[in-house]
């Protein structure tokens, strides 16, 4: 983790409860919590600059995929083919960047998305999120076409350091 998200201070924690069977969909190697693993959560995020350091996750929007339900900011599902994002909470803002556009820089290239999701912080290891754990504070979860547009090889998506900023 970068030594931003220290600014950003935990606002409590949960306790992990292990999935029903079948429902923990590890598309895109998500996680699933852990029965009896400590997890924290955050309220907020690093301050966000001309060049806001995160990390860059996968995810897929599509009815079926990893994400879960329908996107937060437009309650639709959005193709694995387009350039789309969920934030961390404190970055997603109470949808306040809902169905802008973010800049994102990695690899030497910049890629535009839009946020239509928020990558919740503060909750998890439940059904509505797909019983996976809260997300970090410093989380950029990004479509396949992010990735794609990023160049990087598809056998080393999944995880990455980043720069964002609003578009």
């Amino acid at each position: 983790m970068f030594s931003e998200a220290q600014s950003c201070r935990p606002s409590g924690r949960i306790i992990g409860k292990e999935a029903p069977p079948g429902q923990c969909n590890q598309e895109n190697d998500s996680d699933c919590c852990e029965q009896g693993k400590v997890y924290t959560t955050y309220e907020c995020s690093p301050p966000v600059s001309a060049q806001t350091r995160a990390y860059l996750t996968l995810n897929s929007f599509q009815k079926g995929g990893d994400g879960g339900g329908p996107s937060e900011c437009d309650n639709q599902y959005h193709s694995d083919d387009t350039p789309v994002v969920a934030l961390s909470t404190g970055w997603f803002n109470n949808k306040s960047r809902c169905l802008n556009k973010i800049t994102i820089s990695a690899n030497g290239r910049s890629v535009v998305a839009m946020v239509v999701d928020e990558c919740d912080s503060t909750m998890g290891c439940d059904e509505d999120h797909d019983y996976q754990p809260p997300c970090r504070n410093n989380i950029v979860d990004a479509s396949k076409a992010v990735w794609e547009a990023l160049g990087v090889p598809q056998d080393q998506w999944g995880g990455m350091e980043i720069t964002w900023s609003d578009a």
